[in-house]
């Protein structure tokens, strides 16, 4: 049982990284109906500048964070103006496309900024080790679980409750709509970028301690963010809660009971099987095409 506990709290863990992953994704499909493959990218790049921030310019961890999420949100909105913006009405596929293209040029932009040779974060919370009734959870991933929740509360409340945040879900509904209704579309995918990409290296910044910084990380991190948004649904902010979570889950207890090499597949052998029997995905409704 404790073991049982012990896998659980991990996979909790692995979920809430995900979570804040597939938040931003999800706002981009649900907003664009386009699939940007660069998001793990910007995962990447953020795990980077606070490598090289607190590093370079000898700041704490704690600086770091902060200053990664800004960087990345730049980066995001001119990801955004350059390479996506100017395609919003042609065809999705130049959409995927220029996404592919814009995973491969940060890849190749670290790798010459930053070096192949992966590297480390430090963080005050690593050697903790924190004793929970016989359970045992190293500090920086109560971290990781504390900070998550808080933002994934703060955004969760932002899109629900907040002017902008309806009005992200009015274009998200239907963007033409939303510009009849007064909204600056313009602004909302700025907004939605911007928070997306920062979301995207608030976990890069949380991973990194945990697991080795290097170029090609975003990779994977790209397609699990995908898993869970299929899972829970695209543009259902919900859903990529629940999903990010049903992911790490799976993926621990797949490690811990049977064998690490195959966690990655169990993970999308159950995302087809959600596909083939609830194509929508768990949270997902099935949208009449709009005319």
């Amino acid at each position: 049982m404790i073991e049982f506990l012990q896998q659980t709290i991990n996979g909790l863990v692995m979920g809430s990284t995900y979570v804040l992953m597939a938040l931003g994704l999800t706002l981009i499909l649900g907003m664009l109906d386009m699939a940007n493959f660069a998001h793990g990218e910007l995962f990447m790049a953020g795990a980077f500048v606070a490598v090289t921030v607190a590093q370079g310019l000898n700041l704490s961890y704690f600086m770091a964070i902060p200053v990664a999420m800004i960087c990345i949100a730049i980066l995001g909105i001119v990801m955004e103006r350059l390479a996506f913006n100017p395609l919003r009405n042609s065809p999705r596929i130049n959409l995927l496309v220029s996404s592919l293209g814009v995973s491969i040029i940060l890849q190749n932009g670290a790798q010459l900024i930053w070096g192949p040779d992966p590297r480390n974060l430090s963080s005050p919370f690593e050697e903790i080790q924190v004793n929970m009734g016989g359970l045992f959870i190293n500090g920086q991933r109560l971290f990781v679980v504390v900070i998550a929740f808080i933002m994934i509360s703060i955004v969760y409340f932002a899109i629900q409750k907040t002017k902008i945040g309806i009005a992200m879900r009015a274009c998200a509904f239907d963007m033409e709509i939303g510009k009849l209704m007064g909204i600056k579309v313009n602004t909302i995918l700025f907004v939605t970028f911007a928070i997306g990409a920062s979301l995207a290296a608030l976990a890069g910044t949380l991973m990194a301690p945990i697991f080795s910084v290097y170029p090609t990380m975003g990779i994977s991190a790209t397609l699990k963010a995908f898993v869970v948004v299929l899972l829970g649904g695209i543009g259902n902010v919900s859903g990529a809660i629940v999903g990010g979570s049903i992911l790490g889950l799976v993926e621990t207890y797949a490690a811990g009971y049977w064998s690490s090499e195959y966690k990655d597949v169990i993970a999308f052998v159950m995302m087809i099987m959600v596909l083939l029997f609830k194509p929508a995905g768990l949270f997902g409704k099935h949208l009449q095409e709009k005319v």
